[in-house]
């Protein structure tokens, strides 16, 4: 059965009023499984607060340290442009982190088939060393190294199919040859990363503005679906961002729920080719509440089968 990882406290995180990042992101989401059925058909589970230790593995000491001091801070605080730590963001934060931990030991177990974590913030533009485009830790970087280094995994993958490039994720393992990174994006466009050049382990994938589901899927059958095969990952990560919706105004790409279900259908088959099954997605961006609810939906279903 896929467990449904989310936390109440992921609704505290306050960006303010005219943020993206609304709690009703979250809301919306779930009563769309309700709407639908699916909330029958998975199991709900509350998200633990990530280790400090577990969040050493992706980030450095000093950079955790600076945002738990800015957490006792009574009002918000903006770290960069976009990312802001009101008096609830922490707790979110450590949800949110928390939540691909326990989806890693529940996938590893065999408790859940697969995961999908409904959290906020979201986390693909954290670095090693620095928080911004409304993240502040990075989730599936936490998620992942916790595979490797808690269950002794040797080969994950990460793909990350948000309209933003997921630059923190990269600059978390560029250099490390046991993650391979898969990431679609449109470019040019924030954070403006991810072009420059392949390596053996990032397969970056740029799409032009108004790129539609056919060329995303060509693009992703042509560069992404052959290096997870010639990769064969012994987990398979997802950064599951729905704002390449074409409904979405957050961006110039022009996707569907149906793209979204036939992605995540074509990376449950590597899974279940190299992975034993094992999947992990968590959410990243997606900010016009109804179309990301559907969105995620599709997505649900397509991980359950």
């Amino acid at each position: 059965m896929l467990a449904y990882i989310s936390h109440a406290d992921c609704l505290g995180h306050d960006a303010g009023g005219l943020h993206p990042d609304q709690p009703e992101r979250l809301t919306a989401i779930s009563d769309q499984l309700i709407m639908s059925g699916l909330d029958f058909v998975i199991q709900h589970r509350d998200a633990p607060k990530v280790l400090r230790t577990q969040l050493e593995r992706v980030h450095d000491p000093a950079y955790i340290k600076r945002i738990y001091a800015m957490a006792d801070a009574q009002k918000p605080v903006q770290i960069d442009g976009d990312t802001v730590m009101s008096p609830g963001t922490l707790l979110a934060a450590e949800r949110a982190a928390g939540a691909g931990v326990m989806g890693v030991d529940l996938v590893m177990s065999g408790d859940a088939h697969a995961a999908f974590c409904a959290v906020r913030p979201p986390g693909h533009h954290a670095e090693h060393g620095r928080a911004m485009g409304f993240c502040i830790f990075n989730n599936i970087a936490v998620a992942a190294a916790h595979a490797l280094q808690a269950h002794g995994l040797e080969r994950v993958a990460i793909v990350d199919f948000d309209v933003h490039h997921g630059n923190g994720t990269e600059n978390i393992f560029r250099s490390d040859p046991r993650v391979l990174f898969c990431s679609s994006f449109q470019h040019p466009f924030y954070p403006f990363t991810g072009h420059e050049k392949e390596t053996r382990n990032l397969v970056d994938v740029p799409l032009a503005s108004g790129m539609d589901g056919p060329g995303f899927r060509t693009a992703i059958s042509e560069h992404w679906l052959p290096a997870l095969d010639r990769f064969a990952p012994e987990f398979l990560f997802i950064s599951a961002g729905f704002d390449a919706h074409a409904a979405d105004d957050m961006s110039d790409l022009l996707l569907t729920e149906s793209d979204y279900r036939w992605v995540t259908e074509q990376l449950v088959r590597i899974a279940g080719t190299h992975a034993h099954g094992r999947i992990v997605s968590m959410l990243e961006g997606g900010y016009v509440p109804d179309v990301l609810a559907r969105s995620v939906a599709a997505h649900i279903n397509a991980l359950i089968g």
